[in-house]
This record gives structure tokens, C-alpha cells and sequence, in this order.
């Protein structure tokens, strides 16, 4: 799996909105969040043809940038990657966590028992 940078991610959010977009057109919509000029935008961009995240194709005075790698394989990939990273793999010990410093609202602890809810009856 392609392994993205915070910077890196910027991007390709911005292009999981809405694809294709110039280098221009990124730029403009990142650039009240980031601060990033168009140099700094060409090269994340670079690096992530490079890494096979994106390419583009030749659209009339500027290229068009696409997202190659699709946003929920992605967010499965980083999600596996902190919890092994930071949890030891244990999603148990996440949650354990999270509700031991209060970290959860009533609303998210209500969605947890729904989503289990719905996966106890699925592996049925």
C-alpha cells in the first residue's frame, strides 16, 4: 500500500472532492489552509506520481491531476497502520483508551453500540 505524508493527504482529500483539478486549481483551494504556493503544491504532487498515488493526463493548457489510489483504501490502510502503530493492533485497548480519558460523547458511544449492533447481526 502507498504510505502518505499529512502533507500528501492534503492533496489527495482535495482530489477525492472533485478530480480532475489542475495544479492551479489545487493550489487555490488549498491555500487559505496551507499557505502552500504552487511550487510546494507541483512538488507533493511529484512525489506522489512517484509513489503511483496520482498521475494526470495532458487537458488543454494545464494537466489534470487524478487520485489513483481509492479514499477507502486508503483510510482502511492508515487506520491499520496507527492501530498497529500506537495500539499494538488491539482495537480493544483504542477504545479502552478513548473512554477511560472521556474522550468519547454520548453521540459517538451511542454510533459505537450501533455499529456493533449492525455487526453482530451481519456475522450471524
Amino acid at each position: 500500500m502507498i504510505k502518505l505524508s499529512e502533507a500528501e493527504w492534503k492533496v489527495i482529500s482535495a482530489l477525492w472532492e472533485e478530480a480532475p483539478q489542475t495544479i492551479m486549481q489545487l493550489t487555490h483551494r488549498l491555500q487559505d489552509a496551507t499557505g502552500w504556493t504552487k511550487h510546494t503544491v507541483m512538488t507533493f504532487l511529484r512525489r506522489m506520481e512517484e509513489k503511483g498515488a496520482v498521475h494526470y493526463e495532458e487537458g488543454g493548457k494545464a494537466k489534470q491531476y487524478y487520485p489513483d489510489i481509492r479514499q477507502e483504501d486508503a483510510v482502511i490502510q492508515e487506520t491499520e497502520d496507527f492501530l498497529e502503530k500506537v495500539f499494538q493492533g488491539k482495537l480493544g485497548l483504542m477504545l479502552n483508551t478513548m473512554v477511560e480519558q472521556k474522550a468519547l460523547s454520548k453521540e459517538e458511544i451511542a454510533e459505537l453500540y450501533e455499529i456493533l449492533r449492525k455487526a453482530e447481526e451481519d456475522a450471524k
